[in-house]
């Protein structure tokens, strides 16, 4: 099971909803600054081997300017973010992608469909 570290963006309703299908997950709130800036998720997810879990567009772009082969970033392209909304989703697509999430991905996922990407990204592709 994953490890994921919940942004800022996304309700603290998610915990219990990844621990109950038995990921190991923390909201940013209860181990980081709220108003701390994107790179200081990245860097304490990476340090601690944790998936970042956003809404924020912002993180597939610091990926693929990085280069870095992680931290994984599980990204929800909804207009509805909530867990009793899209929750079934989301944990559909942690197991089906959970080979590449340990690895290092970026995993993009909206109603429709869901795109993986291996990192390290390359800026051509």
């Amino acid at each position: 099971m994953a490890s994921l570290l919940v942004d800022m963006n996304l309700s603290v309703h998610w915990i219990p909803l990844l621990r109950a299908a038995g990921h190991h997950a923390v909201h940013w709130s209860e181990v980081g600054d709220p108003r701390a800036p994107d790179q200081a998720l990245m860097q304490w997810a990476a340090a601690r081997g944790y998936a970042v879990f956003t809404h924020d567009l912002d993180f597939g772009t610091m990926l693929a300017l990085s280069g870095d082969n992680g931290p994984s970033v599980l990204q929800v392209r909804c207009l509805n973010v909530l867990p009793e909304v899209i929750g079934h989703l989301v944990l559909s697509v942690l197991k089906t992608y959970a080979a590449e999430i340990e690895q290092g991905a970026l995993v993009v996922v909206d109603a429709r469909r869901e795109r993986v990407r291996i990192l390290p990204l390359s800026r051509q592709g």
